[in-house]
């Protein structure tokens, strides 16, 4: 297969990271839409799919390059399905993963652990050029509970309170390869790498 260029459509440096290693089967070079001076879309979307598609969309339309975006995030039971599509600006405009996660144990203060449970979605969008007219859309989940206080050093995003039962650990406690391998992001990328290889062979 050719080298070519993919553009992720995220600001998020442990995002490109990630996909860096989890798309190097197919040989393209993965960069962040910063790198061309792309602006940040209006995710105006209701749904992760909708938002994914307006990201790669955006990116796609302003680099001329196939685009890659990922909207994600953490649906908590006892919260109704919150944060949900709002993950990342959860707290607010410009606050991050402490101010998050913060707010997200805020919210669950006194939920017994039982009915902590919750899960991450991952949507992959992948868009050729703008107008693609059959995006290739895949997504992936991955089940945990929220603790109450934050455990270990790894990830980014809710990855320390996010407890795997099966595991004794949170998905901030895990290997890099581990995570790749399990986690919803890494689950999607694989469902994505099927279809990516069959479309565009070797």
């Amino acid at each position: 297969m050719n080298t070519q260029k993919l553009i992720l459509a995220s600001g998020n440096a442990g995002k490109l990271k990630e996909f860096s290693g989890l798309l190097a089967p197919l040989g393209w070079q993965v960069e962040a839409q910063q790198l061309h001076g792309v602006p940040e879309a209006e995710e105006t979307g209701l749904t992760f799919v909708e938002n994914a598609l307006i990201k790669a969309r955006n990116a796609a339309l302003h680099t001329g390059c196939a685009a890659l975006a990922d909207d994600s995030g953490v649906e908590v039971d006892a919260l109704q399905g919150a944060p949900g599509i709002y993950s990342a600006r959860f707290a607010g405009p410009g606050c991050g993963d402490a101010e998050n996660n913060a707010l997200l144990l805020e919210c669950l203060q006194g939920v017994p652990e039982a009915e902590r449970t919750a899960r991450y979605w991952c949507v992959l969008a992948f868009l050729c050029f703008a107008d693609d007219p059959t995006p290739v859309i895949v997504q992936a989940s991955w089940e945990g509970r929220i603790l109450t206080a934050p455990r270990g050093e790894g990830g980014f995003g809710y990855d320390p309170l996010f407890w795997l039962p099966e595991l004794g650990k949170t998905a901030a406690e895990l290997s890099k390869e581990d995570k790749n391998r399990i986690s919803h992001r890494g689950r999607a990328s694989q469902l994505l790498l099927e279809q990516l290889l069959q479309r565009f062979g070797h």
